[in-house]
């Protein structure tokens, strides 16, 4: 199974199959609520590899993932489209847009023992954007 994300905005993030190493999709509601709550949020959260660039290749885009994270609020190029591929045996299993999302955390991690390091990547979705975010999957590469 492999991954790939692309992030659009000012600039474009693109991250592959050998960057990820893990997917989450969220969906969530007040935990207190009896009945199908209309408070509901969208996440997505990816744990993948900082590579370096190696025989001239060009970085990854992890650069940029950092610096987004740093974008503050009131800048309207903090929410940006994001699409998440989950890929098996030439087969999208699943497609998720998330047409205006932003960073809640962002983490990167380095050792001495495992390459570069890793980054944490956790977005969501703007909540009043959430009937936005499309869900597909099933089909060929």
């Amino acid at each position: 199974m492999g991954f790939r994300l692309k992030v659009e905005g000012p600039e474009t993030i693109d991250l592959g199959l050998e960057n990820i190493l893990t997917v989450e999709f969220k969906t969530d509601t007040p935990n207190d609520s009896n009945a199908r709550s209309t408070d509901l949020g969208t996440s997505l959260i990816i744990k993948g590899k900082i590579l370096t660039a190696v025989d001239g290749e060009e970085a990854d885009s992890t650069m940029k993932l950092a610096q987004w994270s740093l974008v503050p609020g009131e800048k309207a190029d903090c929410y940006r489209k994001v699409t998440v591929d989950v890929i098996s045996a030439s087969q999208v299993v699943r497609k998720i847009d998330l047409p205006n999302a932003f960073i809640v955390d962002y983490t990167e991690d380095y050792g001495d023992e495992e390459g570069v390091g890793t980054f944490y990547l956790h977005m969501k979705q703007k909540k009043d954007k959430t009937p936005a975010v499309k869900l597909e999957g099933g089909f060929e590469l």
